[in-house]
């Protein structure tokens, strides 16, 4: 009778011995938004495109605002002009305490009617918060947008970040600003990197914790989303 052999199973990869993946990610992102309802009149850039910091993206056909605050404004002269009147007409006793502080108060609510238009107005164009690029349009030319709708991803892809997981044992020697090298699928090369930022906690089933990482200088083929393998491991000892 031949003995029974118990084949034995494999261990299962740790952390430190499975391949270490990361995806390029942009430091700042966001979507903006219409904050009226209005038709867009222009967008000067197209999907992709580069722009500079406070750079037109989005005009919207505003000729209704800029109607309301015309009357609001004439509204104000009407309103200023009786009260500067009855200014007058106090001073000779021809006018009540109570008609005098009503004028008062037509002047200041007119005010705020000019100065609510004006806000409304400085939101008929979105200019951009950073310099970056578009990553997604969202809305098109003489589309009727209403306020709260998304009209495009932007993001700063200046400085492109890498989040990854590392062994919560490599703690012992991995500093912020350590530098290392990452491997990017898409373009077959590899790029100086540093860690930025160590995570603030020790996931303490996988024994892991987060890092933040970003490359180190300026690459034209390098796109947020693209991915790689984090060329990383502890000293020899």
């Amino acid at each position: 009778m031949k003995p029974i052999v118990c084949a034995t199973a494999p261990a299962p990869a740790t952390l430190e011995t499975r391949e270490i993946r990361a995806q390029l990610s942009p430091r700042r992102y966001t979507t903006l938004a219409a904050e009226i309802g209005a038709k867009i009149n222009r967008l000067p850039l197209t999907e992709g495109a580069a722009f500079k910091q406070g750079q037109l993206l989005v005009q919207f056909d505003c000729v209704l605002q800029q109607a309301q605050l015309a009357k609001a404004e004439a509204a104000l002269m009407a309103a200023d002009t009786n009260w500067k009147g009855n200014q007058k007409l106090a001073q000779l006793n021809s006018v009540g305490q109570v008609e005098l502080d009503v004028s008062r108060a037509e002047t200041l609510k007119a005010q705020a009617e000019v100065a609510a238009n004006r806000a409304l107005l400085g939101k008929c164009q979105i200019s951009a918060p950073f310099a970056g690029r578009i990553a997604e349009q969202k809305a098109r030319e003489q589309q009727y947008v209403q306020p709260g709708q998304a009209l495009m991803e932007i993001l700063d892809d200046s400085t492109l970040e890498l989040e990854f997981i590392i062994p919560s044992r490599w703690l012992g020697w991995v500093r912020n600003g350590a530098p290392f090298q990452v491997s990017i699928d898409e373009t077959g090369k590899t790029y100086p990197a540093k860690v930025q930022r160590i995570g603030a906690r020790v996931d303490p089933v996988s024994q892991s914790v987060k890092l933040t990482a970003v490359i180190d200088g300026r690459f034209g083929e390098l796109v947020a989303g693209m991915s790689g393998k984090v060329l990383m491991a502890p000293p020899a000892k």
